[in-house]
């Protein structure tokens, strides 16, 4: 099963400053504000949703198609993408801009000045998935995550017009979005997915009730944090998926797209919707057991030790025979 991942590609450049934000703060002169912090420490750490998502069903060995907008400083970023199994053929690379970046610092109270620079993001628009497509011989399905606004206007539309079947996934772009646009992501999804609180963003933004939504998607899965997952369809009873067990719980960012790396990886395997909600709420745990979107490492033994543990031998057994 071939699945192109669309999605924003970025680097987070995070810093540290020994000391409180509040205590520079002048409040008679805050309309003039103009400071410099002295950090101590910088972590690079590499991200984008389409690169996190992309990173980690290479991991199980399913070799998915990236589709997103880079700059020219992206070639290492893109041989590390390489080594862990994606196909990065299709990023476009910008002449003119850098690749996507987050900028931010934390004080010691936890307090953050963050700053996201969209870079050559924006150049995703530009990407027509029918040259992605007639290089790797078709596309099965089309996941369609955060990125440049048009640029998920635009997939999402070609989807439809090539009857490329895709997934809705707008996760941080949907606070910026008004109703028309959700609903124009939305309709003929094969696949939604959002957390608890977003689920209920979407309702309130398109006016579409919780019937309406299954009416016009395949599936609805919603992620629900500790509890796990949901999957909702019309007419079909509603597939609740618990979460395994963490051994910490050390960073939660990247966890919504391991969720949807497994999934999406189930789905290459054909092992239905529940074995590919488990497979994503076994490789989340990884994650937020892990500082970083993409530095946790498969074990093959380890994780499937775990996921009998958690969802049994026989659901084992099935995955067993996929994973590389």
């Amino acid at each position: 099963m071939r699945i192109a991942v669309t999605g924003s590609i970025a680097t987070d450049h995070l810093m540290t400053f020994p000391g409180r934000f509040a205590d520079q703060l002048v409040g008679d002169r805050l309309h003039t504000v103009s400071l410099s912090f002295l950090a101590d420490t910088l972590n690079i750490r590499r991200g984008g949703v389409g690169a996190n998502i992309s990173f980690g069903m290479g991991q199980l060995g399913v070799r998915p198609i990236l589709v997103g907008a880079a700059g020219a400083d992206f070639e290492e970023y893109r041989a590390w993408l390489e080594r862990h199994g994606v196909d990065t053929a299709s990023v476009r690379i910008s002449e003119i801009l850098h690749t996507a970046r987050f900028v931010c610092t934390t004080d010691t109270d936890h307090n953050q000045i963050g700053t996201f620079y969209t870079g050559a993001m924006s150049e995703a628009r530009l990407i027509e998935l029918k040259t992605v497509a007639d290089r790797v011989g078709g596309l099965d399905l089309v996941h369609i995550g955060a990125d440049d606004p048009e640029a998920m206007m635009r997939h999402t539309e070609e989807c439809r017009t090539r009857s490329i079947p895709f997934a809705a996934d707008y996760s941080q772009q949907l606070a910026r979005m008004e109703g028309e646009e959700i609903r124009g992501l939305t309709e003929g999804a094969a696949y939604l997915f959002t957390n608890e609180y977003e689920a209920g963003l979407v309702e309130s933004k398109t006016g579409w009730s919780a019937q309406d939504i299954l009416d016009r998607v395949g599936a609805r899965v919603t992620t629900l944090g500790s509890k796990g997952v949901r999957i909702e369809r019309a007419g079909r009873e509603t597939l609740t998926v618990p979460c395994p067990e963490e051994e910490a719980k050390v960073d939660p960012t990247g966890v919504g797209d391991a969720f949807r790396a497994g999934f999406l990886s189930g789905l290459a395997w054909d092992l239905g919707l529940e074995r590919a909600a488990q497979l994503g709420c076994m490789l989340a745990t990884l994650v937020i057991e892990t500082l970083g979107t993409q530095e946790y490492e498969l074990k093959r033994s380890h994780f499937l030790e775990r996921f009998t543990k958690t969802y049994g031998e026989d659901a084992a057994a099935e995955v067993r025979a996929c994973l590389v």
